[in-house]
């Protein structure tokens, strides 16, 4: 199923205030534009670094530029197509600071 991307415009914020992180998250959303995903585990086919967490959460973190960058969504698979919710972008140290707080279930930034 293809995967509507909800929060597009939080992206592009980011790479705006990031400049950094453009060329990777440009590449990232060519590569979701493109995929075809039927279960949760294809999303590891698309992006192999991704982590799925557990605990029911129906979340994925996904590394980005080479683990520079981490961003957090929520994903729900329906009939016609998989919806990406971005909940959480920065750092792999603001990461960190999610984690050790124990917000990484929980956090909706956007």
């Amino acid at each position: 199923m293809k995967v509507h991307l909800i929060r597009k415009e939080t992206i592009e914020a980011f790479a705006e205030q990031n400049a950094q992180s453009r060329v990777s998250f440009d590449e990232w959303l060519i590569k979701l534009k493109y995929a075809d995903w039927e279960v949760p585990a294809d999303m590891k086919i698309t992006f192999p670094p991704t982590d799925l967490f557990g605990k029911g959460s129906g979340r994925a973190i996904f590394d980005i530029g080479g683990n520079k960058y981490r961003m957090i969504c929520k994903y729900a698979f329906g009939d016609k197509q998989v919806h990406l919710f971005v909940c959480w972008i920065g750092t792999h140290a603001e990461y960190n600071k999610l984690c050790n707080a124990g917000e990484q279930y929980s956090v909706s930034n956007y």
